[in-house]
């Protein structure tokens, strides 16, 4: 019965390390920082730069 108990707990515990680890947060609560492509998308979002200029930054960034 103790067994089953312990068995259970470790289930949890499992599932609940598996939900926290999946969250894109650093253990301090920080989000990561953006990808270089996440800065790119965000400039050309904000109008700082062309599309072709997008287009070129991106090919080389998956390069």
């Amino acid at each position: 019965m103790i067994l089953m108990w312990i068995l259970f707990i470790l289930i949890v515990g499992m599932v609940v390390y598996a939900l926290v680890r999946g969250k894109r947060i650093t253990p301090l609560g920080i989000p990561p920082e953006d990808t270089a492509l996440d800065i790119l998308k965000k400039r050309y979002a904000r109008g700082e730069i062309k599309k072709e200029e997008f287009e070129q930054m991106k090919h080389d960034l998956q390069d």
